[in-house]
């Protein structure tokens, strides 16, 4: 008998957020990867045996008291709105608390049709699933806010893609999973009084400090816009690119949710696109800020009654929450870059300088994560010199701009060496490669071998560690192997 049980908050909701529906049983599923430390942090006590987690991690099993469902959402997809959406193939279990009393959600992703599904059959493939777990897991460690993958699982079934490909399951972890999205589906049926039922319980399980603020929804805006920016900014400085920013993308409490074709970058490049579905750029590397703040403002956009009832006035108030996201994420970047590069007192040129190092490594094709995790000993010693100009395509380019970072330097208070060990610190070695994760994922579909998938979530798991066993990890891909193109796997 299992001793875990779970409660369903959202479920506590009016009828029509949601729609409650079992997983879909699968024909034998098999356990891939099991989360044993993220199920401790969860309180959740399921045991050890691999047949049993399978059938909790397929939807074969229930844990007892659970009511699954499906939740209700629209969203703006590449900017055309879309009035229902909704999880086609995801079903919430329901919520633990985890150690620190926080209520977290537990949803089968692949877990069969439901009634959001549209045409599609609400199951997941092998590849995405290990993608998903793989950079999920790798931000958690990266100290980036995101969803975490508790469990994986095959089904013994196939799927048809563009081939006929292994059946996969994903357990995936959120602080919640109210979108952007969520709201607007109320919104656009002017249901002000389900949007605002929304509201209370988003305010009521992230964001409890605000439910005595004067006007409660536009603090709810003002704390979203707040938490986005940091998450984007942190996006930036580790070349992370997204690749779906839909607003059904956009959790509301700041994590990042919905691992598709996201994809870091290799060669540093401000308009790199890799999602296949993203033909004209509206999520680029460079563009994800102000996708994130047109998201803000659609949000915004289903809070103005709520915000005050004289339409013009709530305008006025909500554009100027939206407007403050440019304010906080360039603080944000700003300051992140400064650690990045060794810089801990605030300068005025300090903008200059660091866009100074991003244009020569466009122009160079330098490595994004290689050329700053380099730059930790330079800045503890010139010899490293070489080293670091041999991320960029002319050497010299690095030069010039290396004596200006070093004067800077000069005016820091801590010693070198204290300076690299804090650079250590948010400059990653290990990320994940995209051909390492298509590696993993060829050699789990085409021959059903999962050590390379095993070894992989072990290297990303020390990412700002100098790993002697995992050094090929930390290394940019050869020609022959670099991955241009993701994709979503629906």
């Amino acid at each position: 008998m299992l001793e875990t049980t779970l409660t369903n908050s959202y479920g506590l909701l009016p009828a029509h957020f949601f729609s409650r529906i079992d997983p879909t049983q699968v024909a034998s599923p098999r356990l891939i990867k099991f989360n044993a430390a993220l199920a401790a942090e969860l309180n959740l006590d399921l045991g050890t045996d691999a047949d049993d987690l399978a059938a909790i991690f397929s939807g074969n099993r229930i844990i007892p008291g659970t009511r699954p469902i499906a939740m209700a959402y629209a969203g703006h997809q590449f900017g055309q709105f879309v009035p229902q959406l909704g999880d086609g193939r995801a079903i919430l279990l329901g919520e633990a608390r985890d150690r620190t009393g926080r209520r977290r959600d537990i949803q089968l992703k692949g877990s069969g049709r439901t009634p959001y599904s549209r045409s599609g059959d609400g199951r997941a493939a092998l590849g995405p699933v290990l993608r998903e777990y793989l950079v999920s897991e790798a931000m958690h460690a990266l100290g980036v806010p995101a969803t975490r993958a508790l469990a994986a699982v095959t089904t013994g079934e196939v799927v048809f893609r563009e081939a006929r490909v292994p059946g996969a399951i994903l357990t995936r972890v959120a602080a919640s999973h109210v979108r952007v999205g969520t709201f607007q589906f109320f919104a656009a049926r002017g249901d002000v009084e389900a949007t605002r039922a929304l509201a209370d319980y988003v305010i009521d399980r992230h964001y409890a400090d605000i439910a005595s603020a004067a006007n409660p929804y536009l603090a709810l805006l003002r704390a979203v816009v707040r938490r986005q920016a940091s998450l984007v900014a942190r996006w930036m400085h580790i070349g992370f690119i997204h690749g779906v920013m839909n607003t059904d993308n956009m959790a509301i409490s700041g994590e990042t949710i919905d691992f598709g074709p996201c994809a870091f970058m290799d060669s540093y490049d401000p308009m790199m696109v890799f999602s296949s579905i993203d033909h004209r750029g509206r999520y680029a590397y460079a563009n994800q800020p102000t996708a994130a703040q047109w998201n803000l403002a659609r949000f915004a956009e289903t809070l103005l009654p709520l915000i005050d009832p004289a339409l013009d006035r709530a305008i006025e108030l909500a554009t100027e929450a939206v407007g403050e996201f440019s304010t906080h994420f360039e603080d944000d970047w700003l300051a992140g870059m400064r650690r990045k590069l060794g810089m801990f007192l605030e300068e005025d040129g300090d903008d200059a300088l660091i866009r100074q190092l991003l244009g020569l490594m466009h122009q160079n094709q330098a490595d994004f994560t290689v050329t700053f995790r380099r730059l930790c000993a330079g800045a503890e010693s010139d010899a490293a010199d070489v080293t670091v100009a041999g991320s960029f395509a002319d050497a010299a380019a690095y030069g010039g701009w290396a004596q200006a970072w070093r004067a800077r330097l000069a005016r820091e208070p801590q010693p070198a060496s204290e300076r690299a060990a804090f650079m250590r610190l948010v400059n990653p070695a290990i990320i994940p490669r995209n051909h390492r994760i298509e590696q993993a994922i060829a050699a789990a579909v085409g021959r059903e071998d999962f050590e390379p998938f095993e070894e992989l979530g072990s290297a990303l798991a020390r990412p700002y560690e100098d790993v002697s066993s995992f050094a090929a990890y930390a290394s940019p891909p050869s020609a022959e192997e670099r991955v241009l193109q993701t994709f979503c796997g629906t």
